[in-house]
């Protein structure tokens, strides 16, 4: 018997053609430490995966998200992971990073390559392949 897959709600944020994505603590335990993924997280007993990104955003960055779409869904063996998209209204700065290694705004180049520089880890690290392949097929549609 397989154990039950975990549900999450992830958000696609974009601002000037340009993605905003958290680098995932340096943590072995966790699932893609040290790599860029999109922010989101599980969705709680009794949500919507909408109020679950919306919350997830909240906690993660403090950006109250406007509208949020849906983008897909993404499931493997694992996780389903609900995916939204919505624009970022405010300037990256006045993000504050709650969760995680570092967070950047990346180009379609950036997440064409697979890697990005963090700063706080002074060093380039990949992109996380799932969220890589949901951005290049979120780029592909929204243009």
């Amino acid at each position: 018997m397989s154990k039950e897959q975990v549900h999450v709600a992830i958000a696609i944020l974009y601002q000037n053609n340009q993605y905003l994505m958290q680098l995932r603590d340096n943590i072995p335990t966790i699932a893609y430490p040290a790599h860029w993924a999109l922010f989101g997280g599980h969705i709680e007993p009794g949500e919507t995966p909408e109020i679950a990104v919306q919350r997830e955003i909240l906690e993660e960055i403090g950006y109250i998200l406007p509208q949020v779409a849906k983008f897909g869904c993404y499931p493997d063996q694992t996780v389903v992971r609900h995916v939204f998209h919505a624009p970022l209204l405010v300037e990256f700065d006045q993000l504050v990073l709650n969760e995680g290694w570092d967070m950047g705004l990346l180009t379609p180049d950036d997440i064409r390559r697979g890697k990005f520089y963090s700063a706080n880890a002074d060093d380039e690290k990949p992109l996380g392949a799932v969220a890589q392949q949901i951005l290049l097929e979120f780029m592909e549609v929204s243009h």
